[in-house]
């Protein structure tokens, strides 16, 4: 059950990460939105994960995992309930915030959750449990785009209604409480703090989540801008990256037993940093669905493998090490939103131009990762 429940979260949060970009289309149109303002609500989105994973991962250290999954599904349920009711500008940002602050949550609980699952195969563990994030990335702008005929209401009431089913699964199911070794001690923060590895990693997440949220919060409306069809864009968007994400996450589960995470880290960055700038430069809808495609599998074990990769060097205080690790890759979704929709402005067609952050992100990820090899 522990894992049913650990799955369903995973789930649901995969469903809610491409949420703004499968909306964003409709909501553009219905309020009305700029590329500029687009890029505000996704940097308020970024800044609710931000917050929800730095403050949750003492909460989770002190109270247990539980209190994390119930109270991160639960705002997200009520995020999405609310979302369709939007009036404007305003209460979108707002909703977008609520929904950003559940899933930094549960993000954090969940991992946290499964690194003290299978310990001697921590990365390959997360790496299984992150597949489903994958398949929920997949599910939602598949089913707008071929079930609900881009229904933005529909969609969000309908993801509300299974993050309520994962919501009741958690609160039934029996999780393990805070053992006195792992209970949340200030005075202890300096051993985390202190050690020059986690500020690389935390980096490393920083540079990471600020390409994967890119494209999944800006794909969509990159390739409407040129000349795809939004039905088309958001199948390229799920059986392209999300898919490439899920297929990656099970074949590097495998590879990760025998492959150091350092080195799978390394040439994940290398391919991310080749693919994304193909990506952006294709000229028609097949060869960026292949690219796209690409880009999810060389994206695929970077995220889970990086909390392994913390989990493995904190064994105390796990919970809050991996969420300063995902605060700081939050923080790099809210600077990249903003300098993404600076640059594009009020013209969809410069999202090309804007987009060019994510290659060169890629490119630093090489950067750090030698220098933490280096430690």
């Amino acid at each position: 059950m522990m894992i049913l429940a650990a799955i369903l979260a995973v789930l649901v949060y995969g469903m809610t990460a491409a949420m703004l970009g499968t909306i964003l289309p409709d909501l553009s149109t219905r309020f009305q939105l700029t590329p500029k303002q687009n890029g505000t609500i996704a940097s308020v989105q970024a800044i609710g994960l931000i917050v929800a994973s730095v403050g949750s991962g003492p909460l989770i250290d002190a109270q247990g995992k539980k209190v994390g999954m119930v109270l991160g599904l639960g705002v997200i349920t009520l995020a999405l309930f609310l979302l369709p009711r939007s009036t404007g500008f305003g209460s979108v940002m707002l909703y977008i915030f609520l929904l950003g602050l559940g899933g930094g949550i549960v993000v954090t609980a969940a991992n946290a959750l499964a690194s003290g699952v299978n310990e001697s195969n921590r990365a390959s563990t997360l790496n299984l449990l992150n597949l489903f994030f994958g398949l929920g990335g997949l599910a939602t702008p598949f089913i707008s785009a071929n079930l609900m005929k881009r229904n933005s209401v529909r969609l969000c009431y309908t993801v509300a209604t299974l993050t309520a089913i994962a919501l009741a699964v958690n609160i039934a199911t029996a999780m393990p409480g805070p053992t006195a070794a792992r209970r949340f001690v200030l005075s202890d923060a300096g051993s985390v703090l202190g050690k020059p590895a986690l500020f690389l990693l935390a980096l490393f997440l920083f540079l990471y989540v600020a390409c994967e949220v890119g494209i999944w919060n800006w794909l969509v409306q990159h390739l409407i801008a040129q000349g795809i069809p939004q039905s088309r864009a958001l199948n390229i968007l799920s059986l392209g990256f999300a898919l490439g994400m899920l297929l990656g996450r099970i074949v590097i589960s495998q590879v990760l037993k025998t492959v150091p995470a350092e080195t799978v880290t390394l040439a994940a960055a290398i391919l991310m940093s080749i693919t994304t700038f193909w990506m952006l430069h294709t000229k028609t809808a097949g060869t960026a669905g292949v690219a796209v495609f690409l880009a999810g599998v060389a994206m695929a074990p970077v995220f889970p493998t990086v909390l392994a990769m913390i989990a493995d060097r904190f064994h105390t205080m796990t919970a809050t090490a991996q969420g300063i690790a995902i605060g700081s890759g939050w923080i790099g979704v809210a600077i990249s939103s903003r300098i993404i929709g600076s640059i594009a402005g009020g013209d969809p067609k410069r999202l090309k131009k804007a987009l060019l952050i994510i290659p060169g992100a890629s490119i630093a990820m090489v950067v750090v990762n030698l220098a933490l090899r280096a430690l």
